[in-house]
């Protein structure tokens, strides 16, 4: 694929993504406030703050593509008023530069939901984080059927693996576990929850990057592995680890006090739909179009597992 490939911000899913476009060769700049410790071999980095319109127009000058991989603080306030106005320059942006576009999302929006989610499943009128999703999917999809951008989005669940901390499926279950501690969780761990190995967001990412024309201007979601609860994927990863499957959990009735004095408490609570209930996500559309050969969910837990371990190997050889 020929032309320059432009990421907007450089997480656990925009460096997943950035190394495998580097390792096909392609060329590839980043673009966020700071400059990584580390980059992949021959990628280009350019200092963007994406709240600052001239600088976003600026990083995306010459791209033949644009993946949007943005976070922002897990806080609804910063959410409501940083994402719509990133996403406005985003756009402009992309209408600029006419580089088709990649937004990296989650599925906040859907809201509550008892059956599988599907593209096509309505957005749900739901406050918070929610919300504001809901806001810039209707941005961007509006920019979209108007004809102004060339712009879809990978909608991805929960997801984990190598690299993966601030997530249910990140340090607090893997790094906790690794550590030799009980895996901690505040949310229910019996519910069916569909989960997304990241080494495979990053190859669904490239995969649309790449997709012919028609499949622009759409929704796709992520497929993910067989459906699991979050018990079952501790388990599998203790067994990996050759540990107990020790869990602590924060109790539902503590929860409305803690959430008091426990910020991130009270930041999940507007999307405690995702685990109080079993959580579907119908990829058949993706499949159908491209692949469906995820990695088994006993083998992205065991990776993703050897890989925490290894990581507190090393910091407790480096102690």
């Amino acid at each position: 694929m020929n032309g320059l490939d432009v990421i907007f911000g450089y997480g656990v899913a925009g460096r997943a993504i950035a190394e495998r476009l580097v390792a096909a060769g392609r060329p590839v700049r980043i673009a966020q406030r700071s400059r990584p410790a580390l980059l992949p071999a021959g990628a280009e980095f350019f200092p963007c703050d994406v709240l600052d319109r001239a600088a976003v127009m600026e990083a995306a000058a010459g791209a033949a593509r644009i993946v949007i991989a943005t976070g922002f603080a897990y806080d609804t306030k910063v959410w409501a008023e940083c994402w719509p106005r990133a996403m406005a320059h985003f756009l402009a942006a992309a209408e600029a530069s006419a580089a088709a576009t990649l937004f990296f999302d989650n599925m906040y929006m859907y809201g509550p939901q008892d059956a599988p989610i599907r593209e096509t499943t309505p957005f749900a009128p739901w406050g918070g984080k929610p919300a504001v999703r809901r806001e810039i999917s209707e941005m961007w999809q509006a920019a979209s059927s108007q004809g102004r951008v060339c712009m879809s989005a990978l909608r991805v669940s929960d997801f984990y693996g190598p690299g993966v901390t601030n997530s249910h499926l990140g340090e607090l279950l893997f790094g906790r576990l690794a550590a030799g501690k009980a895996a901690q969780f505040a949310v229910p761990l019996d519910h069916p929850h569909d989960v997304a190995y990241l080494p495979d967001v990053a190859r669904a990412a490239q995969t649309l990057l790449d997709a012919p024309e028609d499949a622009w201007g759409e929704v796709w979601h992520m497929p993910c592995a067989e459906t699991r609860t979050l018990r079952e994927i501790t388990t599998i990863a203790a067994a990996a680890m050759g540990r107990p499957p020790r869990i602590q959990t924060v109790p539902a009735l503590l929860q409305p006090v803690l959430r008091l004095a426990m910020p991130m408490l009270r930041e999940v609570y507007d999307v405690r739909f995702l685990f109080d209930r079993p959580y579907h996500i119908d990829a058949t559309k993706f499949t159908a179009h491209f692949w469906s050969d995820v990695t088994p969910i006993e083998a992205g837990v065991t990776e993703t597992a050897r890989h925490f371990q290894r990581a507190a190997g090393s910091q407790a050889r480096a102690a």
